[in-house]
């Protein structure tokens, strides 16, 4: 009984195993230079529930939990094409002008998501916005269906980031 109890822990674990390694971790970074100083760039778009004010694809952005840059708040995002997206903040730092949060909930097709927000001084008057993400694919199955594989993922979040990157830019250099 005890072999048979333990050979069915180890295939369990494996078939554990195998599934996970069918969804490999994924990443992506964004990276864009705006012509406008850090302190600037970073007043529009540090505020947890302020993403809606520079990302063009968002209706609205409200905490729904905690309190707005304090580590723990939960934001729900709502989609101008509908749909939502839920995110806890996991760190902020002002002076480092950082912030990192997770997705709890997402119809975007992804899972394990952790993404690092920062804006750096790029010389004078200048800045250095960089956005970045962990994650995997939604569908962690070994055959993913149409539009639930890899690249779906990847060039997703890329999206994000970039319509993201592209407005804020706009924004913060405007005169």
């Amino acid at each position: 009984m005890k072999i048979k109890s333990a050979i069915i822990i180890g295939v369990a674990t494996l078939a554990c195993g195998y599934a996970m390694a069918a969804a490999p971790p994924l990443t992506t970074t964004k990276t864009i230079t705006i012509d406008a100083p850090a302190a600037k760039v970073w007043d529009l778009s540090k505020h947890f529930n302020g993403l809606n004010t520079w990302h063009p694809a968002l209706a609205s952005d409200e905490i729904v939990e905690g309190k707005n840059n304090v580590v723990g708040a939960v934001r729900l995002l709502t989609l101008k094409g509908g749909g939502t997206i839920k995110e806890k903040l996991l760190a902020f730092n002002a002076k480092g002008r950082t912030f990192k949060y997770a997705i709890v909930e997402s119809v975007l097709p992804v899972s394990d998501y952790s993404s690092t927000f920062v804006v750096k001084s790029a010389g004078k008057g200048k800045s250095k916005v960089v956005w970045s993400g962990h994650f995997k694919r939604k569908n962690v199955g070994d055959n993913p269906g149409d539009k639930e594989d890899d690249k779906t993922a990847v060039d997703t979040i890329n999206g994000v980031y970039q319509g993201g990157l592209d407005n804020l830019k706009k924004l913060a250099e405007a005169k």
